[in-house]
């Protein structure tokens, strides 16, 4: 059991990958902090790290080297200047000397300090060791693991009682579906209320606005960005950029100056039946054009599918609602966390231990779910439409052609971001007491795929599309 709030599920970080990228980055962090506590870290006198399984496979695709090594100098992926990384780690890699924590320079050169080990560990597929050397020749380690959606855990466990001690601190402790739609029935709320209740035992409601006002600015100011941003990603692929030109034939000549003003923009641009499809693909491309390029994006839940939830919002306030505010983003993006916890606590967000359906198949379930809830739909439709759009998500591989987040992952963000607006079209359309698949058994369903699928499907590069198409073919 444990207690997620919406913002453990909805975390600002830097592209392209939250397992890959933002998970490194905050071990790298979390290892500094802990060699403080013992006393050791103005002692080091050299690092090195140890990247295992998944993380060594697509490691360079997926900048997690470039990830490491700024979590080892200190940065804040939250705060960082995306556009400063680079001449940060040309810095680096010239000098072979890197700040510790931004405190004192460390010798370390990238090229001999990172070491790719092949062979996964047996706790996770994602497991990292950073080793250090003290001032007395002790040599000390320590070993963490990226479980998807930017988490970090140590293989210790806590033991049990605390972790129901954890899970006792929300007062409406929830563990699946059906526990919340029990307190939904209960005491005759909707899905984000009863989300609400739970979130202000960790924050006032102040708190909550602004972490939600943040989150929805850094989505909408990631759309904003990819949709002015042309040329070629980044990373020997030669993707070329979609969203600029979509969007400068979608947008036409209408005016405007920020992204606030580009939502009106938008609501005053006449959008035809077949540009409602293009639109929501625009989006949720242009988020992932700039998750690729190591920009700043949501993880929601990962930043491999971070285009999903800010597209499907952006729908209902462009498309379905030119009246909505705040409390729509906020209604929006308390439902949709909470599904996304349902996920994690269920099965997995990490596409590393579940394939693609762990990442692409949760956002479009978050989505669906939060969407369902915009327009009017109740707590059992909101389920039934987050399981639709899940169930047609199952047993989707994650197989990224030379280790990077572009092909596929870009286009199914735009697929899943149409997948989850259909589902909720459905939901809406349909007496959610018939419904034939529970949400908690689509989870079940959704680990036992997970389980039963084949390691070269799970962000590998050694299978799927990943090995028909090469670097070298493009």
């Amino acid at each position: 059991m444990e207690c997620i709030s919406i913002f453990d599920m909805l975390k600002i970080g830097v592209g392209p990958s939250s397992s890959h990228t933002l998970g490194p980055w905050r071990a790298g962090r979390r290892w500094i902090a802990e060699l403080k506590k013992d006393n050791n870290f103005e002692s080091v006198t050299s690092i090195t790290v140890d990247l295992f399984g998944s993380l060594s496979l697509t490691g360079k695709g997926h900048a997690t080297d470039i990830a490491v090594i700024l979590g080892l100098c200190g940065y804040d992926p939250q705060t960082i200047d995306v556009s400063a990384i680079s001449s940060i780690i040309d810095l680096i890699t010239d000098s072979k000397e890197l700040k510790f924590n931004n405190e004192f320079a460390v010798p370390f050169d990238p090229a001999t300090q990172i070491i790719f080990n092949r062979e996964f560990k047996d706790f996770h597929p994602n497991g990292m060791t950073f080793h250090a050397t003290l001032k007395d020749n002790q040599k000390i380690s320590s070993s963490f693991y990226s479980i998807g959606g930017g988490f970090v855990v140590k293989e210790e466990r806590k033991r049990k009682e605390k972790k129901l001690e954890a899970f006792e601190y929300f007062p409406l402790p929830i563990q699946k579906a059906t526990d919340l739609l029990a307190y939904c029935t209960d005491k005759k709320k909707k899905v984000s209320e009863i989300v609400l209740e739970n979130e202000r035992s960790l924050l006032n409601d102040q708190e909550i606005d602004e972490r939600i006002a943040k989150v929805w600015d850094v989505m909408l100011e990631s759309m904003y960005i990819g949709c002015h941003t042309e040329g070629t990603l980044p990373g020997g692929l030669n993707v070329r950029r979609r969203a600029f030109d979509t969007h400068k034939k979608l947008i036409g000549d209408t005016p405007y100056t920020s992204p606030k003003e580009w939502i009106e923009a938008i609501r005053n641009t006449e959008v035809k039946f077949r540009q409602i499809l293009k639109w929501v693909s625009c989006f949720a491309l242009a988020v992932n054009e700039v998750n690729a390029s190591l920009g700043r994006v949501v993880t929601a839940p990962t930043n491999g599918s971070a285009g999903v939830i800010p597209a499907v919002m952006m729908y209902y306030m462009v498309i379905e609602n030119h009246d909505a505010n705040f409390d729509d983003v906020k209604q929006f993006m308390l439902v949709a966390g909470e599904i996304g916890s349902l996920f994690k606590k269920g099965a997995t967000i990490s596409a590393a231990m579940g394939g693609c359906q762990a990442e692409i198949g949760v956002s479009s379930a978050m989505a669906a779910g939060a969407l369902t809830e915009l327009m009017g739909g109740t707590p059992e439709q909101v389920l039934m439409a987050s399981e639709i759009a899940m169930e047609h998500h199952l047993g989707l591989t994650c197989d990224p052609i030379g280790g990077l987040v572009q092909v596929p992952c870009i286009e199914r963000n735009a697929m899943g971001a149409i997948k989850a607006i259909n589902a909720c079209e459905m939901a809406l359309d349909t007496d959610a007491a018939n419904a034939k698949v529970p949400l908690d058994k689509v989870i079940e369903t959704m680990w036992e795929t997970a389980l039963d699928m084949n390691t070269k499907y799970k962000e590998t590069s050694e299978g799927g599309l990943a090995i028909k198409v090469s670097l070298s073919d493009c």
